[in-house]
């Protein structure tokens, strides 16, 4: 695998995985909320766990492609905490715009 393989297959990944929390009504993708319906803080909790899961991979794929895994200080983690925030855009977009325009319709 070469590395611009690893980081084309990482930002699909990225990309699909910060959308999950806002396609899907159940709580961590298995319960089914008291209410039916899942806040804004179990959505924003999903997503977190899913930017550590990401990042997990990330590492994993590094240490495949290069053999070891660097050292990163703080600006790289802001960096890609932002990243993931912009790949989220889309799913967020349709959660709280788009679908209850379609929901009225």
């Amino acid at each position: 695998m070469t590395d611009a393989n690893a980081a084309l297959i990482l930002i699909t990944i990225a990309i699909v995985v910060a959308n999950l929390p806002w396609m899907s009504e159940r709580v961590f993708f298995f319960f089914h909320p008291a209410d039916g319906h899942k806040s804004a803080w179990w959505r924003w909790a999903e997503w977190l766990v899913l930017y550590f899961i990401v990042g997990g991979i990330a590492l994993g794929l590094e240490h495949k492609v290069t053999g070891q895994i660097y050292a990163q200080e703080w600006e790289f983690y802001v960096v890609t905490l932002c990243l993931f925030m912009i790949f989220a855009l889309p799913g967020f977009l349709y959660r709280h715009d788009l679908r209850p325009k379609l929901v009225k319709r």
